[in-house]
């Protein structure tokens, strides 16, 4: 199993999107989609994370159907012309999504709900889910024996910035990933299963990520695999005044070595190589 790797993984971002927030419309053909798949592997990518739907702040919802069209070819042309032993993660909140997905060749859920949205059939409106529905995202992952990444987001990524607040975020994020991993487990999800992701840039001001970020071994004490998602984001641009997302490269670096150090095991970032080699050399200075 990946996760039994001791160094740290790289999780490797692969939009098949018109509006993501850095590489929208740049891989949203399956050609295209493989070509880079291909490349990202051979940079040091232990893990292709597929997504159809932007959740970047103010996005709106992308119908179950749409994301299918986008995902499942990508999947498929992946697993069948590069390799039947890469780890393909599927990026959705939608069930439908991922019940999809995992029958093309996926073997990981990367739900920034944590398992709460669950959607299926949306028209776009924040429909109203009955609670067992809520349930689905984590009873599929303990069926199908497979990981699932549960991250902590504040209000859905239509709102969720406008104007978070907290009055502990590290605590909160902590008690919200901790109690949505416990109820994981009680739905049937094996603990080595579970990944936490305290959702950086989702619902959260620079203070809230910076706390996060200095904090990062709080989580890791939780006693499940932490996944960092800090690349490119805003943030980064907040601090060093870097509009062009893809000029945040080195930042992103600096948030990947940080948290290897504090004993982060994923890093879903959009540049693999410079990831790789910030998470290799963090690695060999913190182990000897």
């Amino acid at each position: 199993m990946i996760l039994n790797k001791q160094r740290p993984l790289i999780m490797g971002i692969l939009n098949v999107t018109p509006d993501s927030f850095s590489d929208g419309g740049k891989y949203n053909t399956p050609a295209l989609a493989i070509e880079r798949a291909s490349q990202m592997l051979r940079q040091g990518a232990d893990i292709i994370d597929i997504g159809g739907e932007s959740t970047r702040p103010g996005a709106e919802l992308v119908p179950a159907e749409e994301q299918i069209k986008r995902v499942i070819p990508a999947i498929k042309g992946i697993r069948q012309q590069l390799s039947d032993e890469i780890t393909i993660s599927v990026d959705t909140t939608s069930y439908e999504v991922v019940v999809a997905a995992l029958e093309a060749g996926a073997n990981w859920i990367n739900d920034i709900s944590a398992g709460e949205d669950a959607r299926d059939e949306i028209d776009c409106n924040d429909a109203i889910l009955e609670d067992n529905s809520r349930e689905r995202m984590l009873t599929l992952a303990a069926e199908r024996n497979v990981p699932i990444v549960l991250m902590h987001r504040k209000g859905k990524s239509s709102t969720m910035q406008d104007a978070p607040s907290y009055q502990n975020v590290v605590q909160e994020v902590k008690n919200y990933l901790k109690d949505r991993a416990s109820l994981a487990l009680e739905m049937g999800v094996s603990k080595e299963n579970i990944i936490i992701d305290p959702g950086i840039g989702f619902g959260k001001l620079l203070p809230h990520n910076l706390s996060l970020l200095a904090n990062l071994d709080t989580l890791v004490k939780l006693g499940f695999p932490v996944l960092l998602g800090a690349s490119r984001k805003r943030f980064i641009a907040e601090i060093c005044g870097i509009d062009d997302a893809e000029q945040r490269v080195a930042g992103t670096c600096a948030t990947t070595a940080l948290g290897v150090d504090q004993g982060v095991k994923i890093f879903r970032v959009h540049d693999i190589e410079e990831n790789r080699q910030a998470a290799d050399i963090a690695w060999r200075i913190k182990n000897g």
